[in-house]
C-alpha cells in the first residue's frame, strides 16, 4: 500500500461564524489532511506534536481512520497548538482572536523509520525550514512533493521558504497569497512567475469560487459545488490538500490529466468539511455520500457543444 506522509499541526480550534460558535475543538491542518486523506487506499501518517492536554479520544479517532499516529509526539506537562478566530459574515474573511503555539514553538518533526521512503509528502502550512528539515529526513526521493504555505510565512521567511520551494513539485495556496508571493495581480501570471520559483504545479485556491490547476501553458478550472449551507469554512484548504495529495498517492499518477481528477477529489472533499463545525463533519463522512457528490460534481461540470 502506498504511503503519504503528513506534516502539520494537530490542534484546538475555537471557531465563531454567523451560524454559532465553539468552545475548544479538535482542528489543525495535519489534522484536516489527514482525515481527508484516509478517503483513498493508502497508508497515511501525520508527523505532528500536542500537549499532554490532547484527548486520547481523537487520537484513538484517528487511528480508526487508518492514519499512522506513531509520529504525533505527546509532550508531557505540554500544551496544545490553540486557535481562535471570528469569520465575517461572507465567511471568506476572519479575524484571529487568539494564537497560542505552546508545543508547537519548539516543534522538530521527526520522520518515522518507515515512512522515510513514503511515495507522497504533503508538507502542511508550517515555517519553511519545518518543511525543509521533513525533506531532509527522507531517505528516498518522493515521487511528489506538496507544499502549503501562507502570507505570514512570505511576511517573515520569505528567504526560507524560496528554498524549500525549489524542492517541491507542487506548491497550493489562495489567490491573495498567489499575487503576494509573485507580486503579480493577474493569476496567470502569477502562476508563471511561481513556477519559476521550482514547482511544475501550482495550485490556486479560491474558496467558494473554486480552484485553478496551473503547469507550464496548460490551465484548469475546477468549480466549488454550491452548497445550501455553509458553517464553517476552517480546514476547507487542508481538506482539499489532503484529497488533492491522498488522490495522487493512491493512483500513483502524475500526468496533468490525473492531476486535475485530483482537484476534483480534493475539492469534493471540501465542501463536505465546511457543512459542519471543525472536522464533524469528516470524521462522520461516508465512502458511499463522497462518491455520490462526486457525481453532482460530473454533472455540475460536464456540458457538450458544438463548434462551428
Amino acid at each position: 500500500m502506498n504511503k503519504l506522509l503528513i506534516v502539520g499541526t494537530v490542534a484546538f480550534d475555537a471557531i465563531e461564524t454567523p451560524f454559532g460558535k465553539t468552545d475548544k475543538i479538535l482542528g489543525g491542518a495535519g489534522t484536516y489532511i489527514g482525515l481527508s486523506a484516509s478517503f483513498f487506499h493508502l497508508k497515511p501518517a501525520i508527523v505532528s506534536v500536542v500537549g499532554d492536554d490532547f484527548p486520547q479520544e481523537y487520537l484513538d479517532m484517528m487511528e480508526k481512520k487508518g492514519i499512522d499516529i506513531s509520529a504525533i509526539e505527546v509532550v508531557k506537562g505540554g500544551k496544545t497548538f490553540f486557535w481562535s478566530g471570528k469569520y465575517h459574515n461572507d465567511l471568506n474573511s476572519r479575524d484571529t482572536l487568539v494564537t497560542e503555539l505552546n508545543t508547537l514553538a519548539d516543534f522538530q518533526p521527526k520522520v518515522p523509520e518507515n515512512f522515510k521512503d513514503a511515495e507522497v509528502v504533503m508538507l502542511g502550512n508550517l515555517h519553511p525550514l519545518v518543511q525543509a528539515s521533513v525533506l531532509d529526513q527522507m531517505t528516498v526521493k518522493p515521487k511528489l512533493v506538496v507544499l502549503d504555505t501562507m502570507n505570514f510565512w512570505m511576511d517573515c521567511a520569505l528567504e526560507e521558504l524560496h528554498a524549500v520551494m525549489k524542492r517541491i513539485d507542487v506548491i497550493t495556496i489562495n489567490d491573495e497569497e498567489a499575487r503576494q508571493l509573485s507580486g503579480e495581480y493577474s493569476l496567470v501570471k502569477a502562476a508563471a512567475k511561481i513556477h519559476t520559483m521550482g514547482p511544475k504545479y501550482v495550485v490556486i485556491k479560491k474558496g467558494e469560487h473554486g480552484a485553478l490547476l496551473f503547469h507550464d501553458k496548460d490551465v484548469f478550472f475546477a468549480p466549488a459545488l454550491p452548497l445550501e449551507e455553509v458553517f464553517d469554512p476552517t480546514g476547507a484548504g487542508d481538506t482539499f490538500a489532503g484529497g488533492f495529495a491522498g488522490y495522487l498517492a493512491q493512483s500513483e499518477n502524475i500526468s496533468f490529466k490525473n492531476t486535475k481528477n485530483a482537484i476534483i477529489y480534493g475539492s469534493n472533499l471540501a465542501s463536505f468539511c465546511v457543512e459542519k463545525f471543525g472536522t464533524e463533519r469528516m470524521e462522520n463522512l461516508t465512502r458511499e455520500e463522497a462518491v455520490e457528490r462526486l457525481k453532482k460534481f460530473r454533472a455540475l461540470t460536464q456540458f457538450e457543444i458544438e463548434l462551428e
